[in-house]
């Protein structure tokens, strides 16, 4: 049993004497802790290797003690384990010399044994477990078939991923056929890391506003979609689409147990849209971290006030910034904890 389930019981929709908080992407980046293993191991060897990844995932724990650890991995293990070769460049980001662009290339991708390519994942969740020692739950991830699919196609980050919608929009066959592809990885990974242990799952669809409504029915949400259908007996599922308000509506009529908001959209919006029935985390603005933690006491309280306590759990609305001050980081985290109705 895990022994702070407040996290748990938000996802449930349960009264809750105060909404859990943690951050995304609070397992490293701004921590110095993070800073020295990142100066002696490359980025994936981090992902890797069990013992890195599952001391970088409870930093930020012992640190601020979150009501929820996220495990330290990338969405981008997945194209990996699929045949396709991705580097993590130093101030570049992700690298894909060669990016999937044609009908041979996706047929040259291939669906892969999860528990024998991604096995250094689950022993990192085995490891992780054993440190937090049931304190807190963990959550495990997964980038969205389409933000996948942006990576792979495009070979790079990018400001609009016109190659990628290029390749949906001149070849949506192959698209269909890779997007179904990283699903059903997706869907196996996930459970798989379900069963090593994590105690609920989030999908982030980091590039979803890049698309129209129309388009983001069909290139994204069904296939987020069939990943929530397909583990929603298994554990909780998070659906965080950044940029993707005006679909709101349409994944609150989902069986995902939340859904993750930016700070674009406010709060009273963002529960008008999805009619109040469904547990929202969010939404705080990762740059306002740069605010006077006095002043982010405050802004965290009120918008609390605005979401409500229930049904409600307290992040921001994208993951943090590298360079935010570590106390400023520790006002957010407090405010949550000082919260009274």
């Amino acid at each position: 049993m895990i022994k702070n389930d407040l996290y748990l019981r938000a996802l449930k929709g349960e009264t809750v004497e105060r909404p859990p908080v943690w951050m995304m992407r609070q397992a490293g980046r701004y921590l110095p802790e993070f800073m020295e293993i990142k100066a002696k191991y490359d980025f994936f060897t981090r992902c890797r290797t069990p013992e890195l990844a599952s001391e970088i995932t409870v930093q930020p724990i012992r640190r601020y003690g979150m009501d929820a650890a996220i495990l330290f991995s990338d969405i981008l293990v997945i194209p990996q384990a699929m045949n396709i070769e991705v580097e993590m460049k130093p101030n570049f980001g992700p690298y894909l010399p060669n990016p999937v662009r044609s009908q041979k290339d996706v047929d040259n991708v291939i669906i892969p044994d999860v528990n024998l390519e991604l096995n250094y994942v689950m022993q990192a969740i085995k490891a992780t477990k054993e440190l937090l020692n049931d304190e807190i739950p963990l959550i495990g991830f997964a980038g969205s078939p389409w933000t996948i699919l942006c990576y792979c196609v495009q070979g790079q980050g990018s400001k609009n991923f016109d190659k990628a919608k290029q390749f949906c929009f001149t070849n949506p066959i192959a698209a269909h056929q890779l997007l179904q592809k990283i699903t059903d990885t997706t869907i196996a990974y996930l459970k798989a890391k379900v069963k090593a242990g994590c105690n609920a799952v989030q999908i982030f669809d980091s590039w979803g506003g890049m698309l129209s409504p129309v388009d983001y029915q069909e290139f994204s949400w069904q296939y987020v979609n069939q990943i929530i259908e397909a583990l929603k007996d298994d554990a909780p599922v998070i659906a965080f689409g950044k940029g993707c308000w005006f679909a709101l509506g349409e994944m609150a009529k989902s069986n995902a147990s939340a859904l993750g908001i930016d700070w674009t959209c406010s709060a009273k919006n963002a529960r008008y849209l999805t009619g109040g029935k469904i547990t929202l985390q969010g939404n705080f603005d990762p740059s306002r971290l740069f605010s006077p933690p006095s002043e982010i006491k405050k802004m965290v309280h009120q918008m609390i006030d605005e979401f409500g306590k229930d049904k409600y759990i307290v992040n921001l609305g994208h993951g943090i910034l590298p360079n935010i001050p570590l106390d400023n980081a520790k006002a957010f985290i407090d405010a949550v904890k000082e919260y009274n109705a």
